[in-house]
């Protein structure tokens, strides 16, 4: 994964409370940051620093999350399929942006973004978060991104949500050696991770269903194995039953969704640390969509089934030791951080979000030694708070986080902080 380069330079934070690996928050300190990297913290900030009074504040790893999708930002099919592939682009880039200013500094995004997107974050051509990517994710035909138009005969993404261009993988595959060469091209392409569709889905265009089984044992091992010796983990979209159980059982490192997770598979996948990314947030936004009519019929009606589920999940797998990531996976980008709050309606108290929602993400995107903690050697990606952040209400409102920062840099200052940037 390409590294933005570090903000030069020093400068720190008075009086500031800190989270600490608890997930509770430390007496006011001060924080120093030499070159993009937290050099110390605790008391005194030394003669000729830069400095910023943060008293009366909370400190924080800046939001990991670990299911973004910047590529989806409408409801409206017709708009998608009226969009250029350039336009398309810079609306990625839009999300981008609207994201770290939210205060995410770290997503991944399983399926929406290539290694081109990634890159030209990276290199400041747009600003946005650090970002790991999947290319498109694999889809058996019929399956869960199977967007096949019958009337046109065109194969199309589900949802028609990510365009066409040249070198794109293709996204639907059949049989073990069609996953081989999949597999293969996008490593080639240079993705993070792969993901592969198990089940079906919510918003699938194709007459599927969230519970039903997709893949074979055979494909989906031979995606992982492939994967595995292209040194990528796998993410897996599956809400449940065999699929589920297929994946986890192949070497999965990640579940997406998981809304019909039952106790055995729960504990199956803490045996082979596997993770679980709830994604509540967009099951919360389905429902609100479905109510106003703006989804088709047929997702309508999935959604309502699910409804009553939405949560459970969390439960089951916290019952078993399953280690559980933040996502969002929103079809409009905006209320991301809401998945704190449902993450802590759902029954994880408001110390483990917090540590869900930073180190807990860089952990599972490969980063725990350089992301998600405000520590000596980190990388400073934080985001500072007027309110305690373990008040989860705040992350519900308009703009929770009141100053952000990454690799040392000031994304969005405080508004208090008048003078010249740090």
């Amino acid at each position: 994964m390409v590294m933005r380069s570090p903000q030069q330079g020093t400068f720190a934070l008075r009086d500031v409370r800190v989270l600490d690996d608890h997930g509770a928050f430390t007496p006011p300190v001060d924080v120093v940051v030499r070159d993009g990297v937290v050099d110390r913290v605790g008391a005194g900030v030394g003669a000729g620093v830069d400095s910023r009074d943060a008293s009366e504040r909370w400190l924080m790893p800046g939001i990991v999350d670990c299911h973004a999708h910047l590529g989806c930002f409408t409801t409206s099919t017709d708009e998608i399929l009226s969009m250029s592939v350039t336009r398309w682009t810079l609306e990625v880039a839009r999300n981008a942006a609207l994201l770290l200013d939210m205060g995410i500094t770290l997503i991944r995004d399983p399926a929406t973004s290539d290694s081109g997107i990634r890159d030209g974050i990276m290199s400041g051509a747009v600003p946005g978060p650090t970002l790991q990517v999947s290319g498109g994710a694999l889809s058996q035909t019929g399956g869960h991104v199977d967007g096949f138009v019958p009337n046109l005969g065109l194969e199309c993404t589900s949802g028609f949500l990510i365009p066409d261009y040249p070198g794109r993988v293709e996204h639907c595959v059949d049989g073990p050696e069609q996953v081989r060469v999949a597999v293969r091209k996008l490593a080639r392409a240079g993705v993070d991770w792969v993901k592969l569709c198990t089940t079906g889905g919510l918003l699938s265009t194709m007459p599927d269903r969230p519970d039903k089984a997709e893949f074979t044992v055979e494909e989906i091992e031979m995606a992982v194995s492939e994967a595995t010796n292209a040194g990528i983990p796998v993410c897996v979209h599956a809400y449940g039953g065999i699929g589920l159980e297929r994946a986890v059982r192949a070497g999965a490192k990640s579940i997406e969704h998981g809304l019909y997770l039952s106790p055995d598979q729960a504990k199956e996948m803490a045996d082979r640390d596997c993770w679980l990314v709830p994604t509540l947030a967009v099951c919360e936004e389905l429902v609100r969509l479905a109510k106003a009519s703006l989804i088709p019929p047929s997702a309508a009606a999935k959604v309502r089934e699910i409804e009553p589920l939405i949560g459970q999940q969390v439960e089951v797998a916290r019952a078993a030791g399953v280690r559980i990531a933040v996502g969002s996976d929103l079809v409009v980008q905006g209320t991301n951080l809401h998945e704190l709050a449902l993450l802590n309606r759902a029954g994880m108290p408001a110390e483990e979000v917090l540590l869900t929602a930073t180190a807990g993400g860089a952990e599972l995107l490969g980063l725990s030694g350089s992301h998600g903690r405000i520590a000596p050697g980190y990388v400073f990606d934080a985001i500072l708070l007027d309110s305690d952040p373990r008040d989860m209400a705040l992350w519900t409102g308009e703009r929770p986080v009141s100053a952000v920062f990454q690799g040392g840099r000031v994304v969005r200052a405080h508004e208090s902080w008048n003078s010249a940037a740090l």
